[in-house]
């Protein structure tokens, strides 16, 4: 009897198949490697603990380059195809959101969503713009003899700072997720509890 009225608070729901998964796994690693390398090149403390500096720029930009290749191999799954678009469009209820989140306001009522919320799709268009500047101005500091010196110098500029801005980014994006072992479980094993989907995205009907 007990196991019967424990069985719907313990049930699961499919929130990502093998293809989302992949491509956040391969994505998630590329863009490690590129942070390491990228802090291996700027300080100091670990230039001289990693050494090789010749090895680290190469994995560095062999890394950079390849960070669209999961997104772009991963168009071939429907399923990958309904996530971006769900993504890419705002609701009213994104908004609604997005004011609670401003305003501090924490109470669930408050922050309606779907399969992902307004912060979600913040990050992830926020992530693809930064990856293509971060994609166009690392081709511009590499193949220096095709760019004026004018083009090279704007480009590192903001190549640099706008490498800041993404390890802090990620750096909160990290912490939001070691936070929430739920969703982690959800991306790791592609299911996720119902009572965990019912509280934080009331909206989504798997």
């Amino acid at each position: 009897m007990s196991l019967r009225l424990d069985a719907p608070a313990t049930a699961r729901v499919r929130r990502f198949g093998r293809s989302q998964r992949w491509v956040h796994r391969t994505t998630a690693a590329l863009m490690g490697v590129c942070v390491l390398t990228a802090a291996c090149l700027y300080l100091p403390q670990l230039a001289e603990l990693v050494g090789r500096r010749e090895l680290v720029v190469r994995v560095h930009e062999w890394s950079g380059l390849a960070l669209p290749v999961p997104v772009l191999a991963g168009l071939v799954s429907r399923a990958f195809r309904a996530d971006l678009g769900r993504l890419n469009r705002f609701g009213p209820h994104d908004r609604v959101w997005l004011r609670a989140a401003l305003h501090r306001d924490k109470r669930r009522a408050s922050r309606p969503a779907a399969k992902f919320n307004a912060g979600q799709k913040v990050y992830a268009a926020w992530i693809a713009g930064a990856t293509l500047v971060m994609l166009g101005t690392g081709l511009l500091m590499w193949f220096t003899h095709l760019t004026p010196i004018q083009w090279r110098t704007s480009a590192t500029f903001v190549h640099d700072w706008l490498a800041l801005t993404l390890g802090i980014v990620l750096a909160g994006h990290i912490g939001m997720a070691l936070a929430d072992p739920e969703a982690r479980r959800g991306l790791r094993t592609g299911s996720v509890s119902r009572e965990w989907a019912e509280r934080e995205h009331p909206l989504w009907r798997p």
